[in-house]
């Protein structure tokens, strides 16, 4: 592999030189937003190619405004980079991108509006084929700990410190056994899966829980929703879900920029159906597989070429 770089301070720097002070107010307190992207190798025109992106710096952005973070860069700056970083690293296979705008003071004190604060952006890539295996079943547990709620630490926003929720929610799943846990609202109603959007399978019906119940508004969620209708004729439905509907849905599945999609066959020893990966989920993930490596015409213009 050539030597790999990271892009910090305004300048590109090699990777292992990317570094901050242990002072860093975002080191602190968390203080900082970040956004996953994609890039996949595109067979046909033999380059690679950003899923999503200019949907990805808009949320970033959002998620910036939520968190009184100032980012150095512009949506149009921010996507440029990107672009320019996948070349210097010779991308040429699935590669997850991690923007992040943080707090770069050296101070002590939780505030995130001082005189004078400092904000900060960086940028970094990692080969990723595969975040999680799609091509089995995972069998996932209702998790103990409960989804933070918008009044706390707002799901839609990407907060580096809310994630600190997710890890302890997916590390006691997975000393519990299973490969991946639900979490819950505070009112009992199902939110999402450790640190992706859920969906299940009823009928012909795909539903998946509703942006205000303290879920990260997905872009592969809102991907997933436009190839089930359209491709697929599927009525898509978003509402609150109880806990029991986890255990009688015919399929289910969980998406998000790093996992795709990951057909679940079991909730808390519950197998749902047959206990195989159901049909409907093989479509979508079929479907999916095609649109990021730039295989549907009519979803190319998804693709930003490299």
């Amino acid at each position: 592999m050539s030597e790999q770089y990271a892009y910090l301070r305004g300048q590109f720097v090699p990777l292992d030189q990317a570094t901050i002070s242990v002072r860093t107010h975002a080191f602190l307190y968390g203080t900082a937003v970040f956004e996953g992207l994609k890039a996949y190798w595109l067979p046909e025109s033999q380059q690679m190619g950003v899923f999503r992106m200019p949907e990805h710096y808009a949320r970033l952005m959002n998620s910036c405004r939520i968190l009184r973070l100032r980012s150095p860069l512009n949506h149009e700056e921010m996507c440029a980079l990107t672009l320019d970083l996948l070349k210097r690293n010779q991308c040429s296979s699935a590669t997850y991108i991690r923007p992040i705008v943080y707090k770069s003071d050296l101070r002590i004190g939780p505030i995130l509006t001082v005189k004078d604060t400092q904000d900060d952006f960086c940028l970094f890539t990692v080969p990723m084929d595969g975040y999680i295996d799609t091509t089995k079943g995972l069998h996932v547990g209702v998790s103990a700990w409960r989804r933070l709620d918008d009044n706390a630490i707002p799901a839609r926003a990407k907060v580096n410190g809310a994630y600190v929720n997710t890890a302890l929610a997916k590390t006691d799943g997975h000393l519990c056994g299973y490969d991946d846990v639900v979490v819950l609202t505070n009112e009992g109603h199902v939110a999402e899966g450790s640190a992706m959007n859920l969906f299940l399978v009823r009928g012909n019906q795909l539903i998946t829980s509703a942006i205000t119940e303290n879920i990260l508004e997905g872009i592969t969620r809102d991907t997933i929703v436009e190839l089930a209708t359209k491709e697929l004729g599927l009525k898509v439905i978003s509402r609150p879900i109880d806990r029991t509907e986890l255990y009688v849905a015919d399929e289910a599945f969980f998406a998000g920029t790093a996992t795709e999609i990951a057909a679940i066959t079991q909730f808390d020893h519950r197998y749902l159906g047959d206990g195989k990966v159901g049909k409907i989920t093989q479509q979508l993930q079929d479907l999916f597989s095609k649109a990021i490596h730039g295989l549907l015409p009519q979803y190319r213009h998804w693709i930003t070429p490299v």
